[in-house]
């Protein structure tokens, strides 16, 4: 029998497709022609099985397409926790910032001030080690004094270690003390390295003091360089080395000692040049060199405060 179109039949019109089985069920319909899908296992309902699963006793039913998943708080439940703000987000109006920020008007204030303070201070300071430091000029000439005042002794500026020929000499300043023993009698004690009784304070010592490193050799650095090799004082402050000197020495041998009265002291250097390294061809005289002052006079002026207090020690570096 000859194939014909349903559009050439007279009459007729193009025949929508009849509903099927799925259809009426409302599901998928299948166009004319064309196969039909594979049930997958999901379609699939064992049989006597009900069309719809029972809900188990106390199960929650499963939202409803479009339905917000967030349930209002049971009455009582405590609120939820809010979100944290992180550090790039700008505090909420009425809510305290961090810092500086956070604190009250009058606290903000004392910390302004106190920030200040101390940027003011570091600028004086740099200034001032600048002035120290720099050649002579017409601020150091006018203000030498306010410099010196606030750089010594804490702040002292000493360049020698990057110096072309940095110092290569150990130097030890000792001294020895006539003493007058209760009975009349008088005896001499041996050379007592005082160098040496700074260095052992500073030896393991994390923040040795100022007095342990520097006052003893300042102070004999001062008496050198404001003295003739002869030991004469130049002028006033020769005059002003010997009596700081002494006092330096006083304070380290004490008014008594071994039982008995200081009355003379007398004091010497020790220099002695650093060997040259393994590595190096440089011939060096290592022996030591000797400069040593005339004995004076124990005085009243020679004994600082707590110079009478001493009794006790003993003698270092005999």
């Amino acid at each position: 029998m000859d194939s014909y179109d349903e559009k050439d039949v007279p009459g007729g019109e193009e025949q929508a497709p009849r509903p099927g089985p799925d259809a009426a069920d409302g599901g998928p319909q299948t166009a004319p022609g064309a196969a039909a899908p594979a049930p997958s296992s999901e379609d699939v309902t064992p049989t006597g099985a009900p069309d719809t699963p029972a809900s188990a006793p106390g199960a929650s039913a499963a939202p409803a397409p479009g339905a917000s998943n967030t349930s209002a708080p049971a009455p009582g439940a405590p609120a939820p926790a809010s979100r944290v703000r992180t550090a790039h987000e700008s505090p909420a109006p009425g809510v305290p910032g961090r810092g500086i920020a956070g604190l009250s008007l009058p606290y903000q204030v004392a910390a302004a001030l106190a920030l200040a303070g101390v940027a003011v201070v570091g600028v004086v300071h740099i200034a001032m080690v600048f002035l120290h430091v720099a050649p002579s000029n017409t601020v150091t000439k006018q203000h030498g004094k306010v410099v010196d005042d606030w750089i010594y002794p804490e702040f002292e500026q000493n360049w020698k270690l990057f110096a072309p020929n940095p110092l290569q000499q150990n130097i030890a300043v000792q001294a020895r003390a006539e003493i007058r023993m209760a009975d009349g009698n008088r005896k001499t004690t041996g050379w007592i390295d005082l160098s040496a009784g700074d260095g052992s304070g500073i030896r393991g010592n994390p923040l040795p003091s100022h007095t342990q490193q520097n006052e003893l050799r300042r102070g004999w650095e001062f008496f050198i360089n404001s003295h003739t090799d002869d030991n004469k004082p130049n002028g006033l402050r020769g005059e002003l080395s010997d009596r700081y000197i002494h006092r330096i020495v006083m304070l380290r041998l004490g008014a008594r000692r071994d039982g008995g009265t200081v009355e003379r002291v007398q004091v010497r250097s020790v220099t002695t040049s650093v060997k040259a390294p393994v590595w190096s061809d440089e011939k060096i005289d290592t022996r030591p060199y000797y400069r040593v002052v005339p004995w004076w006079t124990v005085t009243p002026a020679d004994l600082p405060a707590g110079a009478g207090s001493a009794d006790a020690r003993t003698e270092a570096g005999r």
